[in-house]
């Protein structure tokens, strides 16, 4: 499945700046392999070394935060937009 992957600033340096790029997978967890694969070492900075997403970074699967809907596992139809969200914090 072809989707569209939106990448924060911060991480755009492992994709030559572009802020968006395309993807493939049934599943998120595909998808970030993919992205991986393509762009070396930014998955690094989505998933921890259990492969878990990172604390402080937000994925969403079109408007769906997959924290809350299927995490690595959630679908990714045809089309979809993923967006990768890092927290800010402040105060």
């Amino acid at each position: 499945m072809s989707v569209s992957v939106r990448i924060p600033t911060i991480l755009r340096t492992y994709t030559g700046g572009s802020a968006e790029v395309s993807g493939e997978g049934a599943t998120l967890r595909e998808v970030l392999q993919k992205l991986d694969a393509d762009y070396p070492g930014i998955g690094a900075r989505i998933l921890d070394e259990s492969g878990k997403l990172r604390r402080f970074v937000n994925v969403y699967v079109g408007e769906e935060d997959v924290r809350f809907v299927g995490g690595l596992d959630s679908a990714t139809p045809e089309g979809a937009q993923i967006s990768i969200i890092p927290a800010v914090a402040g105060g």
